[in-house]
């Protein structure tokens, strides 16, 4: 039975990485050493990316759930201490069912009593095009209820490595009775 239970395991893994395109993925550290040996020659560039980043704390599949809250969190009205891991998606549009090509995934926490000032950390993993296996890394501060705000980009990997940059939001849609959310951004990196 254990011999068989393998078998199955492995035809079906062999089946899921037939049917998935494979992702870039890391290289091997002697291809990062070449890579970092011909950075004196490479030439700085600029990119922007524009996605949306779909935020849903309610119903049955939340990309975003609460893992730590304070003994004070009910206490303010803008729930200081609380902590939220997400796996949000990323896509061309705004829509729900817009194209995916990436992933939010990591965490933000309310970071501020005066306001709703939020802590981020989070990797932008993009999934397809031509980004496909590369990531972006954000840590900043953001003020959720303003209109616009930007964030610090301060690392990646894969076409990303030594990133750094900015990254605009902009709320395109909140509930208020859910706190599901759609946020533009607008992402400016510069890399290798």
């Amino acid at each position: 039975m254990a011999k068989l239970f393998t078998i199955l395991v492995v035809y079906y893994l062999a089946q899921y990485a037939i049917a998935k395109p494979v992702a870039r993925v890391a290289q091997e550290p002697e291809a990062v050493q070449e890579w970092f040996n011909n950075l004196p020659n490479a030439k700085e560039k600029l990119t922007k990316i524009h996605f949306y980043f779909h935020d849903i704390v309610s119903g049955k599949n939340p990309s975003a759930i609460p893992i730590a809250r304070s003994n004070f969190t009910p206490t303010p009205p803008n729930g200081f201490g609380l902590l939220i891991m997400m796996d949000d998606a990323l896509t061309v549009g705004p829509e729900p069912n817009s194209k995916v090509i990436g992933r939010a995934q990591g965490i933000y926490g309310s970071a501020s009593f005066e306001d709703v000032g939020l802590l981020m950390t989070l990797s932008y993993v993009f999934t397809d095009g031509e980004y496909n296996g590369s990531t972006l890394s954000v840590l900043g501060h953001n003020r959720a209820l303003h209109k616009y705000r930007e964030m610090p980009i301060v690392g990646g990997s894969g076409v990303f490595r030594l990133a750094r940059g900015v990254a605009t939001a902009q709320t395109v849609w909140f509930n208020v009775t859910t706190g599901d959310a759609v946020v533009e951004y607008n992402v400016f990196v510069l890399h290798y």
